[in-house]
């Protein structure tokens, strides 16, 4: 049982089936993501960084890009949802489109591949 799995089991009913929905799909997308916990909650690593992660909340679940940047640059988000800055709200029992998911990673991997491409050029000595 992966630690995602242990998290989930704290969820019943329409939530629970929300967020492993999203579980999968994130699974389906990018299978040789690392499951972990980060700041408490389930999240999915490629090389070290955090891709995606999400959670579910009293009233709602929520989808995380670890990014700020991410939710702007996707723009597709359906009016059920709930965007702010860092963060993807959306209503317990509905589930986040794949096709939705696979931008949402997508934009967020890019982001990370652009900042290790910007940062990896060599600094000669003075």
């Amino acid at each position: 049982m992966s630690v995602i799995d242990r998290h989930l089991k704290k969820f019943s009913g329409a939530q629970l089936e929300s967020l492993q929905h999203l579980h999968e799909t994130i699974l389906s997308i990018v299978p040789q993501a690392k499951e972990t916990i980060s700041y408490g909650m389930p999240a999915f690593e490629i090389d070290g960084k955090v891709i995606a992660g999400f959670d579910g909340f009293k009233n709602h679940c929520s989808y995380f890009p670890h990014s700020g940047a991410v939710l702007e640059a996707v723009g597709d988000i359906p009016d059920w949802c709930e965007a702010s800055k860092g963060t993807l709200k959306f209503p317990i029992g509905k589930k986040l489109p794949k096709t939705l998911v696979r931008k949402l990673i997508s934009v967020r991997r890019r982001q990370i591949f652009e900042k290790q491409k910007g940062s990896s050029s060599v600094k000669l000595k003075k």
